[in-house]
């Protein structure tokens, strides 16, 4: 394909995603208020416990096999990439913008975790729906497609809720745990004192590897606690550890995929409702950007003008090219497979705008609220251009 018929492929998806998310908009003023705050929570809990695992579900045991699996055994990595070197941009736009210590957390956590869900679900399948795309057969591209994105997304959640999740709560600035543990550890130095005689030294040597064996113990149970398991194995989680194994399972999955599969039922179904997902994450977003135009959250906030283009520098400048040198370096080191649309998909983890429950994270910890709406306001606007030229150069690249 020529290039402006790859800018033209490209765009497409964009284009309906404005769509759809206009219409968020729209049903989400308070002359409307069709989709207020309320039913945007109804609407999200439907998606994050219904739509989302019945899409990564059907999607990703339609596709997984146990080659395709070592194949995209990069993928996960990958991911993990972006969070990481997105951190190391974050903390550099601190350095230099110097922004309230409460709000570092959330600027580092805008660089590093990407919508690796809705974004991707809305690209893949419109460029593979393109007539003469640059993939090949639009059934195969979007079944492969698919599945690329939904292990992704899966990568993406685990790492959200383990790395950014535990970043945000410590940099949120909660003085009492911090300072408790500080005051705990100063006083344990301070009151050591020897009382114990030289005869008795060796059988207090096994008692204290008993104790420190204890210790680790409740540092392990202590850590736990701190983790949020409940949102790490959430539904989305859950369903693709469970299409993994339908996939992987020879037997299984001839019982329940494919057209002659006795229990095919079951695959339709959750192809069905998996199918609202999209739409109804495109019209949560529309709706959660009204909060950001707001004036009361635009006075109330207080991220700097240098803050926030800082992380547009940074998410989408800076991360891409970091992308394209690592995938291409990659696929020169055969670690990754020639074939374009998977090293597209690797590419497109790289240019997509902030997560979206950023603002869930913000509100758990009582820090960065407004601030959260208003970079995702301009994250959003400016990714209509990001995720035309981005991919389009992407394709060309791959292609």
């Amino acid at each position: 394909m020529k290039l402006l018929e790859l800018f033209i492929a490209s765009s497409k998806p964009v284009v309906e995603t404005l769509l759809i998310t206009s219409v968020g908009f729209y049903l989400a003023l308070d002359t409307v208020n069709l989709l207020g705050h309320d039913a945007r929570k109804h609407l999200n809990n439907i998606v994050f416990y219904v739509f989302s695992p019945s899409l990564i579900g059907s999607r990703l045991a339609d596709s997984v096999t146990y080659e395709s699996l070592v194949k995209m055994w990069f993928m996960p990595v990958n991911v993990l990439l972006t969070f990481m070197i997105g951190s190391l941009l974050g903390w550099i736009v601190i350095v230099i913008t110097k922004p309230p210590s409460q709000l570092r957390g959330l600027i580092i956590s805008c660089c590093a975790s990407g919508n690796l869900g809705t974004m991707p679900l809305i690209i893949i399948p419109a460029i593979c729906k393109e007539k003469g795309g640059p993939f090949g057969d639009s059934e195969s591209c979007e079944k492969y497609g698919m599945g690329y994105v939904t292990l992704s997304m899966t990568a993406g959640t685990v790492y959200s809720w383990t790395y950014i999740y535990n970043l945000m709560r410590v940099l949120s600035n909660s003085p009492v745990e911090t300072h408790t543990h500080s005051i705990e550890s100063n006083y344990d130095d301070s009151c050591k004192v020897q009382l114990i005689s030289s005869k008795e030294e060796e059988k207090e040597e096994d008692n204290h590897q008993v104790g420190r064996w204890e210790e680790v113990k409740q540092r392990v149970v202590s850590l736990s606690k701190k983790v949020n398991l409940g949102s790490i194995f959430a539904p989305a989680t859950i369903a693709a550890i469970i299409a993994l194994v339908i996939g992987l399972i020879t037997p299984l999955r001839n019982l329940i995929i494919g057209t002659v599969a006795p229990f095919r039922v079951i695959q339709d179904s959750l192809t069905l409702l998996g199918d609202g997902a999209i739409p109804a994450m495109t019209l949560i977003l529309g709706g959660n950007l009204l909060k950001g135009m707001r004036r009361s959250e635009v006075r109330s906030s207080e991220m700097k003008n240098s803050c926030i283009i800082g992380v547009l520098v940074a998410r989408y400048i800076l991360l891409p090219v970091s992308g394209v040198l690592l995938v291409r370096g990659a696929y020169k080191l055969d670690l990754v497979t020639s074939e374009p649309l998977y090293q597209f998909v690797l590419l497109l983890q790289y240019a997509v705008p902030p997560a979206m429950n950023l603002g869930t994270k913000t509100q758990l910890f009582g820090a960065g609220e407004s601030e959260c709406s208003v970079i995702m306001l301009w994250t959003y606007s400016l990714a209509a251009v990001s995720l035309t030229v981005w991919p389009t150069f992407f394709m060309w690249l791959v292609t």
